[in-house]
Formats: structure tokens, sequence, C-alpha cells
């Protein structure tokens, strides 16, 4: 036997810097997969009733406007509210969230009444009307 084989080899394995380093390190967490966010759906709410539309039919002679008195929202028995004078001969307001109906008059410059019993329009209603003075 060579006097080399009873001897007991130890060999040491040693590893490179960067090895050893690397090996210190904690597992490489998984890659992230990037989720682009969906828009948020708007939240289903109920759509704004339409409004309650009254339109005069008369002509008021140049000058002159047409005025509205009564129960529903932004009106009064006490002040009138000008209606948009939308042709020559049609005066018209559009009264947003009603909820009950309209119990109203006409005015002419918001001083002389139209004639007749008060009138009234439904929630959301067109109402088109030939007042008399």
């Amino acid at each position: 036997m060579s006097p080399h084989h009873n001897m007991k080899s130890t060999i040491k394995t040693t590893q490179s810097p960067v090895v050893a380093a690397a090996a210190s390190l904690a597992p490489a967490p998984a890659p992230k997969t990037t989720r682009v966010p969906r828009a948020k759906s708007p939240v289903a709410s109920a759509p704004a009733p339409a409004p309650t539309v009254i339109t005069a039919v008369i002509d008021v002679g140049f000058g002159n406007a047409l005025y509205l008195r009564g129960d529903g929202p932004g009106l009064s028995w006490n002040k009138g509210t000008l209606l948009d004078c939308v042709a020559g001969d049609q005066w018209s307001i559009a009264i947003p969230g009603v909820k009950s109906p309209v119990t109203f008059k006409f005015l002419l410059n918001d001083q002389t009444w139209s004639k007749g019993e008060d009138y009234v329009a439904a929630p959301a209603s067109a109402t088109k009307l030939i007042p008399e003075f």
C-alpha cells in the first residue's frame, strides 16, 4: 500500500465569495404581476326627476314680462318668479325637484293676476296654458 492510501484525506471545499454572499441572502420573492386597477363603476343612483315645465302662450306686449307665483320649489305667493321669454308669444319656466303638484297663477309684470282659478301642474310634466288678463 502506498503511504498515502491510509491517510485520511481531508479536502476542504470553499465557496467563492460571490456564491457565499448569494447563499446568505433570503430567497428572492416571486415577481409580482402588475394589475391595472379597474375603474370603479359609478354608484347606481336614481336619475334626477325631470323638471316641471310651465309654458304660457301669450303676447304680453313690448316692455312687459310674465311672472309666476304659487306653491312649489322656489315659488311664493308673495313675490313672482320671472318666466323666460322663449318666443314672441311664449314664456316658460322649468322647475326642478317637484315632488307634488304645483299650484300657481301668472302675473303680468308681477302686479296683475291672470283671470280665473289657480292652475295646477303635475310633477315632471310639461304644461302649456293660455292665460287671460
